[in-house]
């Protein structure tokens, strides 16, 4: 039987805490827990299930070709990016609130459309009729551009798998994005850290470039969870 235990998580850097003060003892943040609900099963422990997985060699001879990268003909981004999107990966994009997160992935997903990808823009923040606008402003309201406007991080999973499903998807952003399995607000840290692991499972599965917008603190640091950084 699932017991739920409580505790109060600092939204700045993760750290967990019995009981709420108004200071994180981790980081020293002030006003930043916030009571979250963990879902613990009770009684004796079981083996995780799993199954053997497929090894392969290190070293590739000289006739595998390197897995292609799709070159975005953003020449600064595809630089940054190592020569361009490998699919299967993640990427996290992050900066200050208006410096034109969404502008830069919206252009890039409609240049990748352009030259023959399938490509996905979900928002979480803007309605469909709002990234309509802003395609026709930047002279890009034709681009064959799948656009979803949802903040469930499951539905948005499953809908990777589908038949001639896209290759390259923009999230935006990650603390928009809740599983409903968990009892948390969207943009805590639990439903960002459940929320990305799920997105990237489901990316690498199905051979999907992921690219997810962030949030950033006053600080210029990463919001939510510092794992998240780490998980891209």
């Amino acid at each position: 039987m699932a017991k739920a235990s409580v505790s109060y998580v600092c939204q700045e850097c993760g750290g967990a805490h019995r009981k709420w003060t108004g200071r994180c003892d981790h980081c020293g943040a002030w006003n930043t827990l916030v009571e979250e609900r963990v879902e613990a099963v009770s009684g004796p422990s079981r083996k995780a299930g799993g199954k053997h997985i497929d090894m392969q060699p290190l070293a590739q001879s000289d006739s595998v070709a390197p897995p292609p990268r799709m070159q975005t003909g953003i020449a600064e981004f595809d630089r940054v990016a190592g020569g361009g999107l490998v699919r299967g990966s993640a990427t996290l994009i992050g900066g200050d609130p208006g410096i034109g997160k969404s502008t830069l992935l919206l252009q890039l997903v409609c240049k990748l459309a352009a030259s023959g990808h399938r490509t996905a823009y979900i928002s979480g923040e803007e309605s469909a009729d709002q990234v309509r606008m802003r395609a026709r402003r930047l002279g890009l309201g034709d681009a064959p551009v799948d656009l979803a406007t949802t903040t469930n991080a499951g539905d948005v999973a499953a809908s990777l798998g589908r038949p001639s499903g896209p290759e390259i998807v923009v999230i935006d952003s990650i603390q928009t994005m809740y599983l409903s399995s968990l009892d948390s607000a969207p943009g805590t840290v639990s439903q960002v850290r459940a929320t990305a692991q799920e997105l990237i499972r489901a990316a690498k599965v199905h051979d999907v470039a992921l690219l997810v917008v962030g949030h950033v603190t006053k600080d210029g640091a990463i919001a939510g969870p510092r794992v998240l950084e780490h998980m891209v």
